[in-house]
């Protein structure tokens, strides 16, 4: 009775640690080049670069990062200790706000924010086991993407209100929260073994769970290099969508672009929590494949539709699929990675890798739109990041497996072999 009290506090501490971390684990996001544009009078061309910078150190420790998280039995500490750095180094901006400072402290907020997706799907292993870990991770996505969408409206309004200084408060405010709910989910619940994708002892195979393998699975496993690549090209198509069509909106009307933009993200957060919620309930039954392709496939029809029209309610209505392809990828991508790496031990650094694939992606994607705009035409750059986001679902198609099918295959040579992922690797 004990341990199924500590299972439901631990449960409810996660769902609000998802919740508040939501606004934590980005820092000041895209508030941050509206702050320095507007209140410190920054030209664009250096909050680009600072912006650059943030996301470069970002990309350098993410794989270390899922590393340390791998390693690590203090994952609680580990994420409060992440949450505290990136406040602070928020917080501290507007006493520094020259150039360096504000490099080197948004540099320091994006490196520590890497280690929560690695580290809240750990923490979520570890509870619930592979069997509910679908389950748990659509749970996950939904409580983020509700954070997400309050604290986006309650920043709208209150910067609409007081100015854009408003969302430093908020962060202190949500990071307060965040300490509170990660502290509150009990240590004694977390399997740290399983954590980490070694064997999972409801398998009931009577098996000693079986030491990590070593970090060259990153690199034999063809499913997860193809995982790589497909996640890679998802985010080389959609992370300039959004900036695109910001841009758009501001030409029509400067004075109605950013609530347009913030009108963008909130619509797409709301349509992202029932889709986090399918994938949490049916993506083991209908497959996993299946879902990474849907959200493949919906980058072809936005790109698409973004061209038909620069109508504002037109480019805002079409950005709701945005809510479909990142809701879905949000929620299947710990789940196929899990899958993926059972019975290795190397879980976590395997999110850590293919985030750090994806990250480039997403880092070259704004280049490649920009040129193409300003070689072609708007149209010309969604059609473009269409195509790509088509490669990615044709190469789904052709050559990544359904992860359900390794997952049964490892857990069945789980008791004929001490390396399950040398089969996994062959497949």
């Amino acid at each position: 009775m004990p341990q199924r009290d500590d299972q439901r506090m631990a449960g409810r501490a996660l769902d609000a640690a998802n919740f508040f971390l939501a606004d934590v684990r980005d820092g000041l996001g895209p508030y941050l080049a509206i702050y320095l544009l507007t209140e410190k009078k920054w030209d664009e061309a250096r909050i680009g670069i600072v912006m650059s910078i943030a996301a470069i150190a970002g990309i350098v420790v993410q794989t270390p990062a899922g590393a340390l998280v791998d390693a690590t039995k203090s994952k609680r500490m580990v994420m409060v200790g992440a949450a505290i750095l990136v406040t602070a180094a928020s917080l501290l901006l507007p006493l520094f706000p020259g150039f360096w400072p504000v490099a080197i402290s948004q540099g320091i907020a994006h490196a520590a924010g890497v280690i929560f997706p690695p580290a809240i799907a750990a923490v979520s292993l570890g509870l619930v086991g592979h069997r509910a870990f679908t389950a748990r991770i659509g749970r996950n996505e939904t409580f983020n993407h509700a954070g997400n969408a309050v604290a986006a409206a309650i920043a709208g309004g209150s910067a609409y209100l007081f100015g854009p200084t408003v969302v430093f408060y908020l962060l202190a405010v949500t990071s307060l929260a965040s300490l509170v709910s990660v502290l509150a989910i009990p240590e004694s619940a977390i399997d740290h073994d399983l954590a980490r994708g070694l064997h999972d002892a409801e398998q009931g195979t009577g098996q000693e769970r079986d030491q990590p393998t070593g970090l060259s699975v990153l690199l034999t496993c063809r499913p997860l290099l193809i995982f790589a690549v497909c996640v890679a090209l998802f985010h080389l198509s959609n992370a300039a969508m959004l900036p695109l069509v910001g841009q758009k909106l501001a030409l029509r009307d400067g004075d109605l672009g950013t609530s347009l933009m913030s009108a963008c993200i909130i619509a797409a957060q709301i349509v992202m929590t029932p889709m986090a919620m399918l994938v949490g309930t049916k993506a083991d039954s209908w497959g996993h494949k299946r879902f990474f392709l849907a959200a493949l496939l919906i980058l072809p029809v936005r790109g698409a539709l973004y061209t038909l029209s620069d109508n504002a309610a037109w480019l805002v209505g079409v950005q709701l699929l945005d809510g479909i392809g990142a809701g879905i990828l949000g929620a299947i991508f710990p789940v196929i990675v899990a899958e993926l790496m059972r019975d290795t031990g190397r879980f976590n650094v395997a999110q850590g890798a293919i985030i750090t694939a994806q990250s480039i992606g997403a880092a070259l994607s704004t280049t490649l739109a920009g040129l193409v705009v300003v070689k072609a035409s708007y149209g010309a750059a969604f059609l473009t990041l269409g195509a790509i986001a088509a490669i990615g679902a044709a190469v789904c198609t052709l050559a990544l497996p359904e992860t359900r099918e390794i997952s049964a295959q490892s857990s069945r040579r789980w008791g004929q072999t001490a390396r399950p992922a040398s089969g996994i690797a062959a497949g």
